[in-house]
């Protein structure tokens, strides 16, 4: 499939919350990385800083109206946008440098995340093979690292739970890895959908993880509720969310810029208490109790 990619600098300060919105805008892939050749010293443990000026790399289907795409990132962006432009890309070339940046990380006590290429670190830990295809989710964006190291700290063995909006299923299959029963895995996106099929045959946990669109959840109630999308359709969705868990389970949010975690506090607050669990590069992590209504 042939690609193609749009290239924006930045100030560091913008630069997670325009890739949130690319993302939002259907980005297959957003990396960051230096537009000015500026160095980064030993940075302290779990902190992922950025240079002064990031450039943003958002891959996209050559078919895509990038202009047009351009055009609403800008409408929606706090402030205006910096340098931009788009290039062309051979799939072949993308696969090369998505490979080479992608390496295996360490969440919490237990789990890794390892390329399906990697050989595990540790082959005593808890290993998680991934290959999240088109489909978002490697665990390298905070957002979806605190959810596994939340996984890694809180989940209890045999609990079940859902995924809402699982992209490459990083999260269910991290959870059928540390000994949940089952995992309802679902996203809107077909591709999301396929990606956490074959990363959940490639972890041995098919039987563990069960996956559809949302619309194909049955009537339950489960005992931890995993949500790691963006703070807007929280909100929409936030009374069907916060209904899928148990009265006393756990319900957990990603995906939140800290400017926005207060929003997203108050539209669960008739269901639940939301509170951060962590906040990582300006994002935050929320977690609660679901009440006994």
């Amino acid at each position: 499939m042939p690609w193609q990619q749009l290239k924006l600098d930045t100030a560091a300060a913008d630069a997670e919350a325009l890739a949130a919105l690319l993302d939002e805008l259907g980005a297959a892939a957003v990396t960051l990385e230096d537009a000015a050749d500026q160095p980064l010293f030993e940075p302290a443990p779990g902190s992922t800083p950025l240079w002064d000026r990031t450039r943003i790399t958002a891959l996209f289907d050559a078919e895509e109206d990038l202009p047009a795409i351009v055009a609403n990132l800008s409408g929606r962006a706090e402030k205006p946008l910096g340098d931009w432009r788009i290039e062309p890309l051979r799939e072949e070339d993308w696969e090369r440098v998505w490979m080479e940046r992608f390496v295996p990380l360490r969440f919490g006590r237990r789990l890794w995340v390892c390329p399906s290429w990697h050989t595990p670190p540790d082959p005593s830990a808890v290993n998680l093979l991934l290959d999240p295809g088109l489909a978002f989710g490697t665990g390298t964006h905070a957002t979806t690292g605190m959810c596994l190291e939340w996984l890694d700290a809180r989940l209890q063995p045999r609990q079940s739970c859902v995924d809402f909006g699982c992209g490459s299923g990083i999260l269910g299959v991290a959870a059928c890895l540390l000994g949940a029963k089952v995992v309802w895995s679902v996203d809107i996106d077909a591709q999301a959908v396929q990606a956490t099929d074959a990363n959940a045959e490639r972890n041995a946990v098919s039987g563990c993880v069960r996956t559809g669109r949302p619309e194909d959840l049955p009537s339950l109630a489960v005992e931890v509720v995993l949500a790691n999308i963006l703070a807007g359709p929280l909100i929409d969705l936030s009374e069907r969310i916060a209904h899928l868990a148990e009265p006393g389970g756990w319900i957990v949010l990603s995906g939140i810029l800290s400017e926005q975690a207060d929003e997203v506090i108050e539209a669960y607050a008739p269901s639940v208490a939301l509170q951060p669990w962590r906040e990582r590069d300006g994002w935050v992590c929320l977690e609660g109790r679901r009440g006994p209504q």
